[in-house]
């Protein structure tokens, strides 16, 4: 079954560090086509970081480039995102997603057909 675990999220203090986790299904995990997504309160769901493109590129959002990374353990079917200096404003619900058939052409939300639950991640100033 199709399946995207979030874990790693929590409450951290402005400039601190966390790591968030992503554990797929063997169906669900796609290094090509595999990335970040977040949503605060009041706004829309957006990309953070994506790899997609058959996994040729590498999009990050314009608010954390230079800040967070992604990596991936194939052979755990995990993919990590690495939020560094963070600011209140990364203050929101983040997402993995997947898609699993056909290409990906663009990392935009509407693109991904397997997603998770979310983890809450909070910055405090």
């Amino acid at each position: 079954q199709a399946q995207l675990v979030e874990s790693g999220g929590g409450s951290v203090q402005a400039g601190g560090s966390l790591k968030l986790a992503c554990r797929a299904s063997k169906e669900s995990y796609s290094r090509e086509c595999m990335g970040w997504f977040r949503q605060a309160p009041g706004k829309e769901r957006e990309a953070v970081v994506v790899i997609y493109y058959g996994g040729d590129r590498s999009y990050f959002a314009d608010s954390v480039k230079g800040r967070f990374t992604i990596s991936q353990a194939y052979e755990k079917n995990t993919m990590y995102l690495h939020m560094n200096n963070v600011l209140p404003e990364d203050t929101a619900i983040y997402y993995c997603a997947a898609k699993t058939l056909g290409p990906c052409y663009t990392p935009e939300v509407a693109v991904f057909n397997v997603w998770g639950q979310g983890t809450q991640v909070t910055v405090s100033s």
